[in-house]
This record gives structure tokens, C-alpha cells and sequence, in this order.
């Protein structure tokens, strides 16, 4: 099991804050012969629908001297994890957390905010001292 994200818990708690409760932390997933572990697993009644939602969440805290590497690094997690869950537990969407600073820094310059486009990456913006978060992109 790889370590916890500096952000890891102010995720948390912002998810917490949010109104998910959070069901694993880690996930543990085994598929394709591999263990894996996504950072967080939460869950949240919508009680219009009786229904609940569920999502997996990798967090990220890009402070690294390389944001791009960083982002590799995410991005390839990111369709490891979603093919996993697409197999194992289809009704759960996965998210990938970001600061909110490194959002407006780097996933809005092209290439990042393409290839988010093109695989399809949700992602979670939050903040990370106010533990709040600043947008659900789908």
C-alpha cells in the first residue's frame, strides 16, 4: 500500500463537510492479478431518489518540482483505477482530487485540460486550507 497524499486528509474532511460518508480508506481493489488502493471510497443518500451515490477518490497534491511528471503519474493511476471499477464496482465513479491553485496553474493550460477531456477524468477541486470544495467537474 502506497502512502497517504499530504492533502489526503483535508480530502477527506472536505468530503466529509460535503455530506459523503466515507466508506474505505483505502479501497482496496484486486483485478487484473494486481492489488490496488484508491485513496478514499465515500458514499451519499439523495434523498429525492432514495437513491446513493458512490465514488472512489484519488487524491493528488501536485508539489512536486514537476507538475507534468506528477500528472502522468495521475493520469495513468486514474484509467488503472477506472478500469478496475468499471469491473469490480460499476456504480461507483471515480474521481481524481486536485488544490484548486494547481487546477487554475496547470489543468487549464491545453494539453492537460485535453487529455482530461479526452479520458473522460472527473475531478474534485478543492481547497485545501479551507478544506471546501471549489467545483465537481464531471
Amino acid at each position: 500500500m502506497s502512502a497517504k497524499d499530504i492533502f489526503h486528509d483535508a480530502v477527506k474532511h472536505t468530503l466529509e463537510k460535503d455530506g459523503w460518508q466515507i466508506a474505505n480508506d483505502p479501497l482496496f481493489l484486486r483485478f487484473g492479478g494486481l492489488d490496488m488502493y484508491i485513496n478514499l471510497s465515500a458514499q451519499k443518500i439523495i434523498a429525492a431518489e432514495q437513491d446513493q451515490q458512490k465514488i472512489a477518490v484519488e487524491v493528488k497534491s501536485f508539489v512536486s518540482p514537476s507538475a507534468t511528471t506528477e500528472f502522468s503519474t495521475a493520469l495513468g493511476q486514474f484509467l488503472k483505477y477506472q478500469l478496475a471499477l468499471e469491473e469490480e464496482q460499476p456504480d461507483r465513479l471515480l474521481y481524481l482530487a486536485v488544490p484548486f491553485d494547481t487546477y487554475r496553474s496547470f489543468f487549464t493550460l491545453e494539453l492537460p485540460r485535453l487529455l482530461i477531456q479526452r479520458y473522460q477524468v472527473r475531478l474534485i477541486i478543492f481547497d485545501p486550507e479551507e478544506e471546501m470544495i471549489v467545483k465537481w467537474q464531471k
